[in-house]
């Protein structure tokens, strides 16, 4: 068995442990040459490319629908079937996609964990700010940091380091993150789809807003009357009525 010396997560596979290590590190080493967004593995690479080439060779064999992966073909599936395979560990409500399950969890707060995170990693992470713990330190001014990631991601600070360009107006930038937003900006690229209606987002929040209007969720509530929103922004506009 292979063990993470971070989260001591084993592994049956080197390989296996060394593409985890990455959830550490924040190493992104897969870059799409399109768009420029970054994966931890190649496969996950492979899979994005065909959004870039219009490739779907999944057919639904009830409907003929075509999809580029086999996971939007498994979760369309359950339109016809109606399964509702993921459910709510605190109350048995039943979903038909994961995000909705997550949606739920958020909305309801549920914190499986003893230190009210939602898994075993989170919740060694969550320990430390408990104790104070702050294991990786920079050899250049000494900040302390509980993560790896964060140290490495730190010391780009002060090396200068920007791995991360652009592909198309040769910017260069210190984080994955960062460049996948500024990609946004060259392209009208959607990736993040709603598994119900279709409708596609540049990024995944408003996705998780627009689901909302299919859930039914309204996670913000006023604390003066108590009616319900399902975007912040329409609770700050209602609450304008009450300081008239």
């Amino acid at each position: 068995m292979y063990v993470c010396k971070i989260c001591e997560k084993r592994f049956y596979k080197v390989s296996l442990l060394i593409y985890h290590q990455r959830v550490h590190t924040g190493e992104m080493p897969y870059s799409c040459k399109t768009c420029g967004k970054s994966f931890r593995v190649g496969y996950y690479l492979k899979r994005h490319m065909k959004t870039h080439t219009g490739e779907k060779p999944y057919i639904c064999d009830t409907c003929e629908k075509r999809f580029s992966n086999s996971s939007g073909l498994k979760k369309h599936m359950i339109s016809h079937t109606g399964e509702k395979p993921y459910s709510c560990n605190t109350c048995g409500k039943s979903f038909v996609s994961s995000s909705y399950l997550k949606i739920h969890i958020i909305h309801t707060g549920e914190k499986p964990y003893a230190s009210h995170t939602r898994t075993h990693t989170g919740e060694r992470c969550h320990k430390k700010i408990h104790t104070g713990e702050r294991p990786h330190s920079c050899q250049t001014c000494g900040k302390k940091f509980m993560q790896l990631c964060h140290l490495l991601r730190h010391t780009r600070i002060h090396t200068g380091e920007k791995p991360y360009p652009c592909a198309t107006c040769g910017k260069r930038f210190n984080q994955s993150e960062i460049l996948s937003v500024h990609m946004k900006t060259h392209t009208d690229h959607k990736p993040c789809i709603c598994s119900i209606c279709g409708k596609k987002f540049k990024a995944a929040s408003p996705l998780m807003r627009h689901m909302r209007t299919h859930t039914g969720e309204k996670p913000y509530f006023c604390e003066k009357c108590g009616k319900k929103f399902a975007q912040h922004e329409h609770l700050l506009r209602h609450m304008k009525t009450h300081k008239c």
